[in-house]
């Protein structure tokens, strides 16, 4: 079984938002594919969401409601890509080889 220090972050938060991790051995298995998938479609929201945000300032005429809902939606999506950073760091940490 994998090691304390080699957990994976997951890429969605358990109750009351705590981390949840996963631990295993099996890269392919069925909750690391998952996980994968999960930041995969995570990371397409954020390059939409970033477009977006780019038209909308472009946008003299862009509301305030507009842009206060787009401010929400960057947040929860830099949030996401913070956790996806953090967790692919830690795997890349992990299967370095060590001297």
């Amino acid at each position: 079984m994998t090691a304390p220090n080699e957990l994976r972050l997951l890429p969605w938060s358990g109750p009351e938002g705590k981390p949840c991790y996963l631990s295993t051995d099996d890269r392919g298995g069925y909750m690391s594919r998952l996980a994968d998938n999960i930041e995969a479609v995570q990371l397409g929201t954020a390059a939409e969401l970033l477009e977006q945000a780019s038209e909308t300032l472009n946008d003299q005429d862009a509301a305030l409601e507009e842009m206060r809902c787009l401010a929400k939606q960057l947040t929860g999506a830099l949030r996401d890509v913070l956790r996806v950073a953090t967790s692919r760091g830690h795997l890349l940490a992990v299967s370095e080889p060590r001297p």
